[in-house]
């Protein structure tokens, strides 16, 4: 059995009214063809190039591994320059991973090689536009964006294969409490329905994004993101404006996050497992399992 998803829709030299219409406004996901079409970062950016440009940059790394008790939720597994972890993508296959690489912090000149699609009619954060890297196998755990952002996420180089639930779908997802994330430990490439019978339920989108191509991810929009090849991939995000997700960002970024961050440090493992613990009970209720599903 496999997880209930259909593709997304494609489109090319779509207007602003239309992409307003159909997919900003009732908040659903599209694949733009050509969005950047015209954008230097469409023919130049490839790993040598950024090899020239920030490779004596040093950046922090990540791996596929669950954080340990006692750990922070989101520390890095090594760092080193961003120069020796090209060569490392390009030997094969690696879980590591660069997420939030702020090229106005780190490489100013870089913005020159796109532009923000202003003709959709959507507000950009204009200050944190971030690059993500991942190598061939590399996988993201399911989540959604801690501020909510609309994100605009365009890929350069390979190919990755992501995965999109709506936030309608949470119930079904094995949501951790005190989080934006699924449990880690499930797989979502090859989920196990007999542990996590209640995937079954979940109705969902795919895509397999190639170079050139941009997928719109709206505000709290659950990904899984599998790279299929190393790739590199930009972001651009849009804020909500909301009052009700403006709070809803300020408990995650201050409460929530910092609540968790403390009872791992006070807790460790046995936080971990009361949560996942929880994640389970609180999805089968919700799904509404009978016990011979469960």
């Amino acid at each position: 059995m496999k997880l209930n998803l259909q593709d997304i829709p494609r489109v090319r030299g779509i207007s602003k009214e239309e992409f307003q219409e159909k997919y900003f406004i009732p908040q659903k996901p599209v694949v733009f063809e050509d969005l950047s079409a015209d954008w230097p970062a469409t023919q130049k950016w490839n790993f040598d190039y950024f090899r020239k440009k920030v490779g004596d940059v040093v950046v922090p790394l990540y791996n596929g591994e669950p954080a340990k008790a006692g750990e922070k939720s989101h520390a890095p597994s090594a760092e080193m320059k961003f120069g020796k972890y090209v060569d490392i993508l390009q030997k094969g296959p690696t879980d590591l991973r660069m997420f939030f690489f702020n090229l106005l912090q780190n490489s100013p000149d870089l913005v020159d090689d796109f532009r923000y699609p202003e003709n959709l009619g959507v507000k950009f954060f204009k200050r944190l536009p971030v690059l993500f890297v991942g190598g061939q196998g590399a996988k993201v755990v399911m989540h959604y964006d801690m501020d909510l952002a609309n994100n605009f996420h365009f890929n350069f180089v390979g190919e990755k294969r992501i995965l999109l639930f709506p936030p309608e779908e949470t119930k079904y997802l094995y949501k951790v409490p005190y989080s934006i994330v699924s449990m880690e430990i499930i797989d979502m490439d090859n989920p196990d329905f007999n542990k996590y019978p209640a995937l079954k339920k979940a109705k969902g989108f795919e895509v397999k994004l190639k170079h050139g191509e941009a997928l719109y991810i709206p505000s709290k929009w659950w990904h899984f993101i599998k790279y299929e090849t190393a790739s590199l991939s930009l972001t651009l995000r849009s804020l909500p404006k909301s009052p009700g997700k403006i709070l809803e960002v300020l408990n995650n970024l201050i409460i929530m996050r910092n609540y968790d961050a403390v009872m791992r440090k006070w807790k460790g493992q046995k936080w971990i497992d009361y949560k996942n613990e929880q994640a389970i009970k609180n999805t089968h209720n919700s799904a509404k399992l009978n016990k011979d599903e469960q």
